[in-house]
């Protein structure tokens, strides 16, 4: 249990707040994940001073997968295991309040803003809800169909319906493109607005850094085999180093990788000199590159918009029409600026709808025409 004397709002500016204050304020909790989730949801609360942010990393409230959690059996996914970890490390840090599964403080929430909707607890039933992309989804496979057709646990179909379940009141995604896929999938359109998505938003910005690497052929890998999926990775590695064409390779692996292994292989089958990177400036190395190749990764978007070569499991076509849009950074006040119409909104669901339509979001028109450069 947290130590409940003194609580730190993300959306504050004073880094303590009154205890009776804090009663007359209205309460938002933002659900987290992976560590970009994370990040993204703390970008949006810093714009909303006016009311008190607490967070939370994705629960359920289902039997069943609350026995799975408690059994070890979802530490692949954002429900536990090094996701929750760094999350809950990151609230740590920057202060922030952890209210895990809406059970710490006692509150009671008058919006609830989600990273992913292929598990809404329950409890929130009745809360408006707010659903927030993070980068691309999965494909869509037979397997993806036959779960939505026959209405299985939409998380058994990894993240290709997140975004197409029409769970949430509203929708703020990442661009025209994936309005029209979601649309496409069976969300509603006109709960969807396009405000941009936060570390999606201003690529350009990632070109100022310290990584000393310059030049180099960056490798995005992917968990896929920590997800159950099949990845010849030896076969991988050596069409990474034919893209090369003997430049240096340089791989960062997912966070939620077998590290040992994927580092085991590396060294086997990448040329002589190649290097591994299990943490750092991920950002900083794709705006270095001279060429990125990825698997099934959201990272391409910003080689995309930063002009790089691209290379990924993805069709580039499709990539281009979905990429997000650059604006300069303002998706979290986008966000933040949704969030707080909604929660102060008195009428129905259909009337809030018909606002959106009418919405237009903060874009730096320039940032949005560079970023539709195709790799």
């Amino acid at each position: 249990m947290q130590n409940r004397s003194i609580i730190y709002f993300a959306g504050n500016s004073e880094s303590g707040a009154d205890k009776n204050s804090c009663m007359q304020r209205k309460k938002i909790l933002f659900i987290t994940g992976s560590l970009n989730q994370t990040t993204q949801m703390h970008q949006i609360a810093s714009y909303l001073k006016g009311y008190d942010c607490y967070f939370s990393q994705l629960f359920a409230d289902n039997p069943i997968l609350k026995v799975a959690v408690k059994a070890g059996l979802t530490e692949n996914s954002i429900l536990g295991g090094v996701f929750k970890q760094q999350s809950e490390q990151y609230l740590k840090e920057h202060n922030l309040p952890n209210d895990y599964r809406a059970e710490v403080y006692g509150n009671n929430y008058e919006l609830v803003v989600i990273c992913t909707e292929l598990i809404v607890p329950y409890r929130f039933k009745h809360t408006k809800t707010i659903f927030v992309q993070e980068g691309m989804t999965d494909p869509l496979s037979l397997w993806s169909r036959i779960v939505k057709q026959f209405d299985l646990p939409a998380y058994l179909a990894s993240t290709s319906l997140n975004g197409s379940l029409n769970r949430c009141d509203v929708y703020c995604v990442a661009s025209e493109g994936y309005k029209d896929k979601f649309s496409e999938g069976g969300t509603w359109r006109q709960k969807m607005v396009v405000t941009g998505i936060p570390n999606f938003d201003n690529a350009e910005s990632f070109l100022h850094n310290d990584f000393k690497e310059k030049g180099h052929v960056l490798v995005a890998t992917t968990d896929i085999r920590e997800c159950y999926g099949v990845d010849n990775r030896k076969k991988f590695i050596k069409r990474c180093a034919q893209i090369a064409r003997g430049r240096r390779l340089i791989f960062k692996l997912h966070p939620n990788e077998n590290h040992a292994r994927a580092t085991r292989e590396i060294k086997k089958h990448a040329p002589a000199g190649s290097l591994v990177h299990t943490n750092g400036n991920l950002n900083a190395m794709i705006a270095n590159c001279s060429i990125l190749i990825t698997q099934f990764s959201s990272v391409v978007y910003l080689g995309m918009a930063l002009g790089k070569e691209v290379h990924s499991y993805f069709d580039l076509g499709q990539l281009k029409k979905l990429l997000p849009v650059q604006n300069s950074g303002t998706s979290a006040k986008n966000i933040a600026e949704i969030c707080t119409k909604y929660i102060e909104f008195s009428g129905t669901k259909q009337e809030f709808w018909q606002q959106l339509a009418t919405y237009q979001p903060a874009v730096n028109k320039s940032a949005a025409k560079k970023s539709t450069i195709a790799a």
